[in-house]
């Protein structure tokens, strides 16, 4: 691991630490992992075994909740340098192919980071490098006292 992947990491359980519920229960469920971490970059895995649907294949729902999730995560790294919190307010996904096992990755990229929102284009693949589906998420960046306790 080199120097940079070790500090993104760092700045992942750091951001991850600060959030009242961590994760998240439904990240934890679905056994999502995040391998890298900045505002202009975010890979997470997580398992085909679990998240499928009724015929065996990957449930586009999950591959939807992976790739908020990695957008969110970027988007709140971003949120968090102007001190604020990102939420999701769009997601769209195209499925372009099934993953029946193993552990699919989702690389989150940005394509916009602005005072008040920022965007994501999210690429999921399987283990063979295959995209399996793309999706786009935009996040409005709020101030901390809106959201509700």
């Amino acid at each position: 691991m080199t120097d940079a992947s070790t500090a993104d990491q760092t700045a992942g359980e750091v951001f991850f630490a600060s959030l009242p519920h961590g994760m998240g229960g439904l990240n934890d469920k679905m056994g999502v992992k995040i391998l890298e971490i900045s505002a202009e970059k975010v890979v997470g895995t997580m398992p085909v075994e679990g998240n499928t649907q009724p015929y065996g294949l990957l449930h586009g729902g999950a591959s939807v909740a992976l790739a908020e999730t990695l957008g969110s995560t970027g988007s709140g790294m971003h949120a968090a340098t102007m001190g604020k919190l990102a939420v999701g307010v769009d997601i769209n996904a195209t499925h372009h192919r099934s993953a029946t096992s193993g552990i699919v990755t989702g690389t989150a990229t940005a394509i916009h980071l602005g005072r008040t929102s920022a965007a994501y284009e999210v690429v999921i693949t399987d283990e063979r490098g295959k995209r399996v589906c793309t999706s786009r998420i935009t996040c409005s960046l709020i101030d901390p006292e809106r959201v509700s306790k």
